[in-house]
């Protein structure tokens, strides 16, 4: 029997969802299944009426079920399709606010609010004013605080002197949603209603004056722990809106009222764990107020919530010298994010002192929490930082942070980091240590990289001769010279950048050869240095490889062309018919300022490739003419991929313009 009521339920749910909405008694089967027995039926009925042409009728047809008075089921789901009927609603539900039977003015407070539509504020504030059902009355104050603009928040306010509690308490409610505080005084005179105290501390935290937070504090010492995370979380509003130049009086306030409980360790400790997000970011200006070291790892754990995160910040960077070290000793406890907003206050507060517990954090697994403490050490300004550093130089993942780390270091130990950079290269270490040895003895150093430029391994010997014409120009184009003759691709490949960032023309012999080279990285280094350094010797080389099947050869000497003032009419062409489109697009650029480039982006709009098409656009949408309108409005019209359409309907608006 359970399986077969089921099953009919079944059947009766599906064919609500696959009734055609124009079919003839539609409407009327909907209706008949917002009376069903099923909440699933009785929800794909009111989904279903939404979809249903002339809604007034709908509309209607809705209302006169919300008089059923014993049918709950289908009044409330007669009430959820209101809900979702739109402005075709508030009329009809404004008409129901004059019905002679309080339940249904409610019902139509209800819904009227829950449309969110500002076309029903002006018959709500008069139900909420005039209404003689306080159920009516207290509906549309609720219903006001998701529609109501200024007439209703002055409304609400007048409500604030209204005789009867709930009123008053959902005026404070809407108000709070409204973002729409009462002048101070009137939120003075509530905060002594028990029933009252918890929404007006919550509307009292949108006034972001000292005066405000002082008011504030009072909660904060209450007995009550709903109206203590009511102060807390009027403080967190407090501080998101409040002027930064206002925000040290307010934490000098907190930290005053904070200081005369014993117990508020415990509790905004409480508060920093909670599930409410409000409630957290007052917890963090009252931990930024006490700065209790020991909260300092759950502070660091709000970075789970991003929107958190810079008052997490703001929070760590309050508290002592000491917080430091309880972050250290929490560290691989930490969550990611809270390890990450913990990292970058923990390198801010470092000091020589820290260099045991740093060193100690090198050994921990996670790849995370080493490159803080590397960072940090480079901040501790002492000496005893430098070697622990040193070690990290063969780390293929770390030697990076440790090399900066070890520059900053330079600046108070310019020698001993030499030292240990220098040994790290005889051992072979990562190029980077090359780059940070230069950077640190400057040219005393060069015979080293001359050496090493003969001597090392391949990385460092590439490494040597980029670093070397950096600091030695003249020096670095005679290395790439002898560079050019070495055994190693990635060596000759570093040899061509260097002719090419410090070379000129007289160059373009030696770029000839390697544009000939084997390697392919060579090939492309040529490319692109011949274009740097000006060597037009070469573009009739350059146009040949236009034609390239390989599309990133062709790609660089179309590029490298470009940047000559070389590429001619002709070549443009046969760059866009290239098989590649990352070469075709390369042209388009290319040739945007140009006329044949224009005539080629107009007939690119067709290209099979939609990136080709979007980029066509948008050379067109730059450079083009009037008389490209028409080919790239038939263009949009044909387009079927999203980007490329968005590219061409800004391109119309463009040409439209001219």
């Amino acid at each position: 029997m359970i399986e077969e009521g089921r099953n009919a339920e079944e059947a009766r749910y599906r064919a609500l969802l696959e009734l055609e909405p124009s079919s003839a008694g539609a409407r009327e089967t909907l209706v008949a299944g917002l009376h069903d027995e099923s909440w699933r039926v009785r929800r794909a009925a009111a989904e279903g009426l939404t979809r249903l042409p002339e809604r007034e009728a709908v509309v209607e047809r809705l209302i006169s079920v919300l008089g059923e008075r014993d049918e709950t089921g289908a009044r409330n789901a007669a009430a959820e399709s209101l809900a979702g009927m739109g402005l075709a609603a508030v009329e009809p539900l404004g008409r129901l606010l004059g019905h002679a039977d309080p339940d249904q003015r409610k019902f139509a407070a209800d819904i009227l609010g829950q449309l969110k539509l500002a076309e029903a504020e002006e018959v709500l504030v008069k139900a909420m004013l005039e209404d003689v059902d306080l159920n009516v009355r207290v509906a549309s104050a609720e219903a006001l605080g998701h529609v109501g603009g200024k007439v209703a928040a002055r409304a609400l306010e007048r409500i604030l002197h209204d005789p009867e509690p709930l009123l008053q308490l959902s005026a404070l409610e809407s108000l709070a949603q409204l973002r729409h505080p009462p002048p101070l005084p009137e939120l003075v005179r509530l905060l002594s209603n028990p029933m009252l105290k918890r929404s007006a501390y919550r509307v009292l935290g949108l006034i972001p004056q000292v005066a405000a937070t002082e008011l504030v504090c009072r909660g904060l010492g209450a007995e009550s722990r709903s109206t203590r995370e009511a102060a807390l979380v009027a403080l967190g509003t407090q501080a998101s809106l409040a002027e930064p130049s206002l925000r040290p009086e307010m934490d000098a306030a907190v930290r005053l009222a904070l200081k005369r409980l014993p117990e508020a360790v415990g509790w905004v400790a409480s508060a920093l764990e909670s599930d409410d997000l409000e409630l957290r970011a007052g917890a963090l200006v009252a931990a930024a107020a006490l700065r209790e070291p020991q909260l300092a790892p759950l502070v660091a754990e709000v970075a789970q919530e991003e929107r958190l995160v810079p008052e997490v910040m703001r929070t760590l960077a309050h508290f002592g010298p000491e917080t430091g070290r309880e972050l250290l000793a929490s560290m691989d406890r930490l969550s990611f994010p809270a390890r990450e907003a913990a990292g970058h206050v923990l390198v801010e507060m470092v000091d020589a002192t820290y260099v045991p517990e740093l060193v100690q954090m090198l050994d921990w697994g996670e790849l995370d929490l080493k490159a803080v403490a590397v960072q940090a050490l480079g901040r501790t300004s002492s000496l005893e930082a430098v070697e622990p550093l040193a070690q990290l130089l063969d780390h293929p993942e770390l030697a990076g942070p440790a090399v900066r780390a070890l520059v900053m270091l330079a600046a108070s130990f310019p020698k001993q980091v030499a030292q240990a950079l220098e040994s790290a290269l005889e051992r072979g270490a990562e190029p980077v240590v090359l780059s940070a040895l230069v950077r640190v003895g400057g040219t005393a150093m060069l015979p080293l990289v001359r050496r090493t430029a003969r001597e090392a391994s391949v990385a460092l010997r590439a490494t040597a001769v980029e670093v070397l014409a950096a600091v030695d120009p003249s020096g670095g184009l005679e290395l790439a010279r002898l560079a050019l003759e070495d055994e190693a691709s990635r060596v000759r490949a570093a040899a061509v950048r260097v002719l090419g960032q410090v070379g000129d023309g007289t160059m373009s012999g030696l770029l000839k050869r390697a544009l000939a080279d084997e390697a392919l990285e060579v090939q492309l280094a040529a490319l692109e240095a011949v274009g740097e350094c000006g060597a037009v010797e070469q573009v009739a080389e350059l146009e040949s490889l236009v034609r390239h099947e390989d599309g990133a050869i062709a790609f660089r000497a179309v590029q490298s062309l470009a940047r000559l003032g070389a590429l001619r009419d002709e070549v443009l062409r046969r760059a866009v018919s290239h098989g590649d489109h990352e070469v075709v697009k390369a042209a388009l650029l290319a040739g945007a300022a140009s006329a044949e480039g224009v005539s080629l982006a107009v007939g690119l709009l067709g290209h099979t490739n939609w990136d080709v098409r979007a980029a066509a656009a948008r050379v067109l949408g730059d450079s083009g003419g009037p008389e490209c309108l028409p080919a790239t409005q038939a263009a949009l019209a044909a387009e079927t991929d999203a980007l490329a359409r968005r590219a061409l309907v800004d391109a119309v608006e463009r040409l439209s313009g001219r």
